[in-house]
């Protein structure tokens, strides 16, 4: 687990705070899984971030993951890294 990190992400002026829980990177580009709640165990909702950033680009652009195909594969690899904490996917 990431200890502690909590990003913010701004849409249409809104901002969104998340808490990281685990990061990977699959084939040089970064994940995240982030959720609403610093607890892994607390109910809530989680998502999965893919880094959008340039080598160039001082700070990071993430975009939600919405590919089915690559949610699933995603949520496999995050499952077997947090394995004593259950993901449900809804």
């Amino acid at each position: 687990m990431v200890e502690d990190r909590k990003i913010t992400l701004f849409d249409n002026e809104e901002a969104i705070e998340l808490y990281v829980l685990e990061e990977t990177r699959l084939n040089g580009v970064s994940y995240l899984l982030a959720a609403d709640t610093p607890d892994e165990e607390a109910e809530g909702s989680c998502y999965i971030l893919k880094d959008m950033s340039g080598r160039e680009e001082t700070e990071a652009l993430y975009e939600f993951v919405e590919d089915e195909d690559e949610l699933e594969g995603l949520m496999k690899i995050f499952d077997e890294l947090l394995e004593d904490v259950d993901i449900e996917r809804e």
